[in-house]
């Protein structure tokens, strides 16, 4: 067995303990560890073929995993005009204006990221951006990805002049009194309606996006993701980059099943489970229950303040719990995407309900879980749910004082329950930590940090949301390693560094658990290998 890498004067981090292990090198071989020891012991194992890197005294930790991430729809998404640091409405309609003049005669424009805090509390529509975008068809995704803004004149073209019924229950497109469009589209179908009548990349065009988009995520230290989607040609395209050696990741991907997936379609996900390739594997099922709270389609036990988040996404829950009940009898874990209290409790409600009728140890999964009551915590140990949890949305689209969008919606009792965190670690739950990208940065540090400080990224004088909910450095590094390889059903190959373990590695500048959380985002990333090859070096390596 070749050695093809070996690494020198590295301090190798573990995971479990928080403490340095007692060896300073590494070989690997066929993608995993195989060797670990001094310098010395370790350099002997080399010949002229390998790969031989003096890491200078760098950190090195089990490669980074993002716990949920969208890597195909938001290499898409993240296409156009960036509108995140867009603090109000004459902001963004400044730089929509700047967009439109560099815009061809006809030409679309596209712009994401858009946060729904700009309208301060006012209805989310078009309307301050008509005059600016005249004639101008133009689609506008909000930060949540559940939501857009269509121009009038994309609407126009999309043939969308009033309101529409759809198979997802809270999708809507949103009409005035009168009945007229408002510009506002609720969750994907209606978001489809006038994403359709736009010019449509091409497929290499949409591949090279992704590849470039995994190249940025191995920069900034992510080995790995766990993929909430594969719609349309995205299983085509990982195995398109795994075949010409350009998957920069190793890929978990659980495809959605939707509402009026019958039985032949569940038996068809149950079926693709295990497909894949060398880098990147079809492993579980990603199922909607509710939307989001900051555009009113989230699940909630109690409407929010404007009388929305009422229902759950699948007409009829009842159909849901059958789903999950077929999934668990065939041994495949679903990653169910809850963030209102009801949501969460009918998802756990149906996990117990599919225990109870077989015993077998599925690790079944709740993604965001951005509010939930004292008795529904304790839940996730009993029943052995992984809470998957993404920080920054808390860091970022919140504030302390609750004067956000989503904590005005929800009130301040249930504002103050946000991203219960630590909470769910003390109740004996199994956190996984992710960005959700494109919905928030993918940087695996600033994911940790974010846990830790819970702060806004864009100024972290500000205070803190609910810092009695923060993990502590090593509980951060834990939810990005072991935790995720846990909720993978991969501990015994992957999170921690071993013999016989994956070869999937992160080299920082220094220790991320002696860093203070506000200065992590900026610890240089030196080294990412996965299954023991570099994708990404420094150039001073």
């Amino acid at each position: 067995m070749r050695t093809s890498l070996v690494l020198l004067s590295a301090r190798l981090l573990d995971p479990v303990t928080g403490e340095l292990l007692p060896h300073t090198a590494l070989a690997a071989a066929d993608g995993r560890i195989t060797a670990l020891g001094d310098d010395a012991e370790v350099r002997a194992l080399a010949d002229t073929s390998t790969t031989v890197l003096d890491l200078g005294g760098a950190v090195v930790t089990p490669g980074l995993v993002d716990g949920h991430i969208h890597p195909v729809s938001g290499a898409e998404l993240t296409h156009g005009l960036d509108l995140t640091a867009c603090a109000d409405v004459e902001q963004v309609r400044s730089a929509l204006a700047r967009a439109v003049r560099d815009l061809a005669p006809g030409a679309w424009l596209q712009g994401w990221g858009l946060d729904p805090n700009v309208f301060a509390g006012g209805p989310i529509e078009t309307a301050p951006f008509d005059a600016v975008l005249d004639g101008v068809p133009a689609l506008l995704l909000l930060f949540d990805a559940h939501s857009m803004l269509a121009s009038r004149r994309a609407l126009e073209l999309a043939g969308v002049t009033g309101p529409r019924t759809f198979d997802q229950a809270t999708a809507e497109v949103v009409c005035d009194a009168r009945g007229r469009p408002t510009g506002l589209l609720l969750e994907d179908a209606a978001c489809a309606l006038v994403e359709r009548a736009a010019p449509q990349p091409t497929r290499e065009e949409r591949r090279e996006r992704l590849a470039a988009a995994l190249r940025a995520m191995a920069a900034s230290g992510l080995t790995g993701g766990h993929v909430m989607d594969a719609n349309g040609d995205s299983l085509a395209f990982y195995g398109e980059l795994d075949d010409t050696g350009r998957l920069s990741l190793r890929l978990r991907v659980a495809p959605w099943c939707q509402p009026g997936t019958g039985v032949d379609g569940v038996r068809a996900l149950i079926g693709q489970q295990g497909t894949g390739g060398r880098l990147w594997e079809t492993r579980g099922v990603k199922i909607f229950m509710d939307g989001t709270i900051d555009n009113g389609t989230a699940w909630l036990e109690h409407p929010d303040c404007h009388g929305e988040s009422r229902h759950a996404f699948w007409p009829d829950p009842k159909e849901y719990t059958r789903v999950i009940g077929e999934l668990h009898r065939a041994g495949v874990p679903s990653a169910t995407h809850a963030i209102g209290d009801a949501a969460v409790r009918h998802v756990l409600d149906a996990v117990q309900r599919a225990r109870a009728e077989d015993s077998r140890p599925v690790r079944h999964r709740v993604e965001h879980i951005e509010t939930v009551p004292d008795d529904t915590l304790r839940r996730f140990a009993e029943l052995g749910v992984v809470a998957s949890m993404q920080p920054t949305h808390c860091c970022d689209f919140t504030r302390a004082d609750h004067t956000d969008n989503w904590s005005r919606r929800l009130g301040e009792e249930r504002a103050s329950r946000a991203w219960r965190c630590r909470d769910l670690h003390d109740s004996g739950a199994v956190v996984v930590l992710g960005s959700d990208w494109p919905i928030a940065p993918h940087p695996p540090l600033g994911v940790m940090a974010g846990a830790r400080h819970r702060r806004p990224s864009r100024d972290l004088t500000l205070p803190p949301h609910g810092p009695q909910q923060a993990l502590t450095p090593l509980e951060a590094l834990q939810g990005m390693t072991v935790n995720a390889a846990y909720a993978a059903g991969e501990e015994h190959e992957a999170g921690r560094i071993a013999v016989g373990h994956r070869a999937d590695l992160t080299a920082l500048g220094d220790n991320p658990l002696t860093t203070a959380a506000t200065e992590l985002p900026d610890l240089p990333v030196l080294l990412t290998v996965v299954d023991g090859e570099p994708v990404h070096r420094d150039p001073g390596l």
